[in-house]
């Protein structure tokens, strides 16, 4: 008999899975932009136009979506100007919030734009509102997206770029609750009316205005901020951020550890439940009807303390298979929620806190989070069906006595004849069978991808790049219902051919 069984639900649609929840987000921190995208021309590490080949080519294979930039806590100390124009006469700036590094400023709005149209996204600006002014940012608008003869457009076209860029996503500030200013909502709902009053659409760009939202679950936020705009209508997305921390440290944790962060990743899907709700009560919609008001997660991840010899202002760690399960089992919730969440960002693209890529020098690996997104790209733009997991469940000692959580974690989409199912399996040393039952569906083969690690500390370093990566079989499954064993502490996604 079955330790589990898995129900995917083909006749139970949720709503499309929007692409953009399988965002990045890259901020001047530490070696994100300088080593990590930008080497420069001159480099002897292969390059395009300054930006690292390797690079660009291991992030194409991810299809990504939309990268956010320049920050972050730095977008609101940034000043787009110094960014643009000859590199030699760009001005040299401090990095306030990530060490005080020296900021050269070579990489600016022109290089982001070529790194984005290099790895196939869409770039999201996050705008200056809490050191800068409406004028500034809607400048940055003008300059990117009008294509006619003002004197913004024509600078652009001097330094590179005639066609205009069609930036659509704009960031009206970040954490303007922290390092953004400092603000009350009732404050920075006030600043984002003012500056959002003059991001016009130009050139026939739309922009995509977003707010905002909570540190984490902070219902009183929302409810202050969307009380105090009312019904304003210039606001399209509302960005809450959840970072689940750490247990231990970023290789070095029990099995008990290992459970908290898990069960601390999780927690995000409260947070979507009820902010999406909050607004729903200020933003009422009818049945099936499109919500103005987007839910968005532009950060999110792990967070380990710093790591010995590094700058512990730089946010730099490792990424073992436990990050791979919390980014998993996020995006797992995230497509179950697809009616919900609209866009989401996980921090950060290279080098900092739950990265994709990590480099040193020439040198360049790719982390398990990486795998995870190459394996559930499949999931982006399908058809989210809704799951029913009958799992055992696992006990550990949390910091407030025993805790448990399900053993699995299950999310499914599908396009036309191809079904995605993804499953974690979070139990750090139990394979689990289970039982998989297609409602209104039959298998007919397919194939499997399992990412799994020696044991539950596995990750990759310069040394052993490919310690840590999926194996790929087929899937010799047909019928409406079979089993599968899922290995322990693994991630498995299952492309299952219906007909």
């Amino acid at each position: 008999m079955a330790d589990a069984r898995i129900v995917v639900r083909l006749d139970e649609p949720i709503a499309q899975i929007n692409p953009n929840i399988y965002g990045h987000f890259a901020e001047h921190l530490g070696t994100c932009i300088y080593d990590g995208v930008w080497v420069g021309p001159d480099s002897p590490i292969p390059n395009i136009d300054g930006i690292r080949r390797d690079v660009v080519e291991a992030l194409k294979r991810l299809n990504p979506p939309v990268i956010r930039w320049p920050g972050g806590c730095f977008a609101d100390d940034y000043h787009w100007q110094d960014g643009i124009g000859p590199h030699e006469e760009r001005p040299r700036t401090v990095n306030l919030w990530w060490g005080e590094s020296i900021e050269s400023n070579h990489f600016g709005t022109h290089e982001f734009i070529r790194f984005c149209r290099l790895v196939g996204a869409a770039p999201y600006l996050c705008g200056n509102v809490g050191s800068g002014s409406p004028r500034e940012l809607r400048d940055w608008v003008e300059y990117c997206n009008f294509s006619g003869e003002s004197t913004l457009a024509m600078t652009r076209a001097a330094n590179g770029s005639a066609e205009p860029f069609d930036v659509c996503y704009w960031g009206v500030g970040n954490e303007n609750w922290g390092c953004g200013g400092r603000f009350c909502p009732e404050d920075y709902g006030t600043e984002y009316k003012r500056f959002s009053t003059f991001l016009h659409d130009m050139s026939g760009t739309p922009l995509y205005l977003i707010a905002c939202g909570p540190n984490g679950n902070n219902p009183d936020w929302t409810r202050r901020f969307m009380s105090k705009i009312g019904d304003y209508s210039r606001i399209h997305g509302y960005a809450a951020h959840y970072y689940c921390g750490t247990a231990g440290t970023a290789t070095e944790y029990t099995v008990d550890q290992w459970y908290q962060l898990l069960q601390r990743s999780r927690k995000v899907e409260t947070l979507i439940a009820q902010q999406r709700a909050i607004l729903d009560g200020y933003q009422p919609v009818g049945v099936g009807a499109r919500r103005r008001i987007g839910l968005i997660i532009d950060e999110w991840g792990t967070w380990h303390p710093p790591t010995p010899g590094r700058h512990p202002k730089h946010l730099w760690q490792q990424n073992t298979m436990r990050d791979a399960l919390v980014a998993a089992s996020t995006l797992d919730i995230f497509n179950r929620h697809a009616d919900k969440v609209v866009m989401a960002n996980i921090a950060q693209t290279i080098n900092v806190l739950q990265a994709m890529i990590l480099t040193d020098g020439a040198d360049m690996l790719t982390t398990p989070t990486y795998h995870v997104y190459e394996m559930y790209k499949a999931h982006q733009g399908g058809m989210s069906v809704r799951t029913t997991v009958d799992t055992p469940n696992v006990t550990f000692a949390g910091a407030e006595g025993d805790e448990s959580m399900p053993m699995l974690a299950v999310s499914a989409s599908h396009k036309e004849d191809l079904l995605t199912v993804s499953v974690v399996n979070y139990a750090a040393d139990t394979p689990i069978e289970a039982a998989i039952d297609l409602r209104q569906g039959r298998a007919r083969g397919g194939h499997v991808r399992v990412l799994r690690a020696a044991d539950i500390h596995g990750h990759n370093t310069f040394e052993s790049p490919h310690a840590v990566e999926p194996a790929t079989a087929p899937l010799d499954r047909s019928g409406e219902m079979w089993p599968f064993t899922f290995a322990p502490a693994s991630v498995t996604v299952l492309h299952i051919h219906l007909g």
